[in-house]
């Protein structure tokens, strides 16, 4: 039910709409009922859009390629501190790096991010490859 007040040359109505049905439409003008007919239907009104998230990027073979978060949260992990695409992996597996040197280049918001190593040691594992989608706290190199 929608409540108006309109004014028309001057007089003022209170027009109450009931109900809309196809082109036929149930209203009350200052409280006298009327049927309108309508020259077309009225369009109901469309759903809501909901939105969904997009489609997970797959590699050639129909695996995806975005590293999930993980729940184990391995100590020495360095994490993405952003979602985004891996474009280079500067280390590899048994190599000595100190704190603050380059570990591997993410792209986030069309900006390259350095993301460097938070300590001393060696990388034990790398959980990502060129071309990785990541989300934020995806682990990305565990240095032990």
């Amino acid at each position: 039910m929608k409540e108006y007040k309109l004014k028309i040359n001057g007089n003022e109505y209170a027009v109450v709409i009931n109900s809309v049905e196809d082109n036929i439409a149930e209203m009350e003008v200052n409280g006298t009922p009327f049927h309108v007919e309508l020259d077309r239907p009225v369009k109901s009104p469309a759903a809501p859009k909901v939105n969904r998230p997009a489609p997970a990027p797959t590699s050639g073979s129909g695996a995806p390629v975005v590293s999930k978060p993980t729940v184990s949260g391995a100590a020495g992990a360095v994490k993405s501190p952003l979602p985004g695409v891996v474009l280079s992996v500067d280390v590899s597996v048994g190599d000595t790096v100190k704190t603050g040197q380059k570990l591997l280049v993410l792209e986030a918001m069309k900006m390259e991010n350095n993301i460097d190593a938070d300590r001393d040691g060696k990388v034990v594992a790398i959980k990502v490859a060129k071309g990785d989608s990541v989300l934020e706290g995806a682990e990305l190199v565990i240095i032990g």
